[in-house]
């Protein structure tokens, strides 16, 4: 017995260094899955974030072109409001599953600027669907959705911890600038 009791401290420290180790480790595993699934749920967001983005952005050009069409934009590939219907419809249809995973796993600022610039789109398409010929109307209404699309990117680069990136607008002007390029003396567009 007395080798036993001469040995217990090396066992007890035997001991406490297991039980350490163990919760170092522990404690390092559960740092590291956090880790790991923050990453993932912030590439899932960065996900839906794009694809809502994209799909937005695909009503915005159908309104480009319809708006060629009726004189108030000086889009090169014009549409007419019956042509774009089917696709106006498509564009509408695909906004409502990408809006529901927006607001199932966006971050609240990025939704409210989300829903700025979709309010803007909406605007848009309205005044197509009015037939309305007003070339400075519609300025007015694509500054607000480049100035709405500017803030859900911010609100998209902040939530993602992003750095800040460009604005998306730049002049495009003159022959040699290929498709959709500005005719001279137009405003420059910055899609």
């Amino acid at each position: 017995m007395p080798e036993f009791i001469q040995q217990l401290p090396a066992l007890i420290g035997v001991i406490i260094g297991a039980l350490g180790s163990y919760a170092a480790i522990m404690r390092g595993d559960r740092a590291r899955f956090r880790r790991e699934q923050e990453a993932r749920w912030e590439e899932r967001r960065l996900a839906v974030y794009t694809e809502y983005a994209r799909v937005l952005k695909q009503s915005v050009t159908l309104t480009y072109r319809v708006a060629a069409h009726l004189g108030n934009d000086p889009h090169p590939h014009p549409l007419s409001p019956e042509a774009a219907e089917r696709d106006f419809t498509e564009a509408a249809d695909a906004r409502d599953p990408a809006g529901e995973a927006l607001l199932l796993l966006g971050a609240p600022d990025v939704v409210d600027e989300a829903r700025t610039w979709v309010v803007t789109v909406i605007e848009m398409e309205r005044f197509l669907r009015e037939d309305r010929r007003d070339p400075e109307a519609w300025a007015v209404l694509l500054e607000r959705q480049r100035g709405a699309r500017e803030g859900y990117y911010a609100a998209v680069r902040r939530d993602l911890a992003l750095p800040p990136g460009h604005s998306g607008r730049w002049p495009v002007t003159g022959p040699a600038a290929g498709p959709g390029a500005v005719p001279r003396g137009a405003a420059p567009r910055g899609d």
